[in-house]
């Protein structure tokens, strides 16, 4: 089972829009993925489609109540499977902010839950580093980092590279990463100088694939389909379908 985290603290670098269309290509390709909402937001849920919860539904209601991961499972207008988000997930940070296990509660969910599925797993994160997040890090040893292609997510994707290198350390263990850069714009000389950059600091764990920004990602979201449902043979259907075929020949869900 692959679980992989999709996480920037850095907002607007196409966070949602990666983990709504790389589950999607999981799921064209027969791999059957379950997507985790871990933001209180709540966009990866809307932007599936998935109707909105009620408040202690979804991820608030394993965290709260104890609800059985598989019993919270949706299936989305897309076909694949979802566990959405409420705003309730806001107050888990005040709720267990102070109890050390709580970091591992989703850990421990998935191993009793859905590791016999074999399904790959896609967690949303929330973008900042707190409870939610710290059991999303810590359910899994692989991340997805998206960036925009400008000075700003730069800067940010550095700052949380060292991040999890602190977290590394302290917790012993590694972390398998990927950065990927999103909505690159080839007309501006700016993205090509910010892609160049990254490759030279990360090497290998920048992704090849870059994500086009095109009109077909922006607009998807708004009718609760992801891009293959929505402009199958848009540019940015091909740049996600690369980008998985990429990640899957490396190994990153295996």
């Amino acid at each position: 089972m692959a679980v992989i985290a999709v996480f920037n603290q850095k907002g607007g670098v196409g966070k949602t829009t990666t983990c709504l269309n790389v589950t999607a290509a999981l799921n064209l390709a027969q791999r059957n993925p379950i997507a985790l909402d871990l933001d209180p937001q709540g966009h990866l849920t809307l932007a599936s489609g998935t109707p909105a919860v009620v408040a202690d539904a979804g991820m608030a209601s394993f965290f709260k109540h104890k609800i059985p991961l598989s019993n919270l499972l949706q299936e989305t207008p897309g076909g694949w499977q979802i566990i959405p988000a409420s705003l309730e997930l806001a107050k888990i940070d005040a709720l267990f902010g102070s109890d050390p296990k709580a970091a591992t509660l989703l850990r421990q969910g998935l191993r009793e839950d859905l590791s016999l599925t074999g399904a790959p797993i896609m967690i949303d994160c929330c973008p900042m580093l707190g409870v939610l997040t710290l059991n999303a890090l810590l359910a899994t040893d692989r991340v997805l980092i998206p960036v925009s292609a400008d000075y700003l997510s730069l800067q940010g994707v550095h700052r949380l590279d060292s991040a999890l290198n602190a977290l590394e350390n302290k917790l012993k263990r590694k972390f398998e990463r990927r950065i990927v850069v999103t909505r690159f714009d080839s007309r501006r000389k700016m993205a090509f100088e910010i892609y160049e950059k990254l490759r030279v600091r990360y090497g290998a764990l920048l992704c090849k694939t870059r994500i086009g920004e095109t009109v077909a990602l922006a607009a998807s979201p708004m009718h609760g389909k992801d891009v293959f449902e929505f402009a199958p043979h848009s540019p940015g259907a091909a740049d996600y379908r690369a980008l998985v075929q990429e990640l899957w020949e490396s190994g990153f869900f295996s």
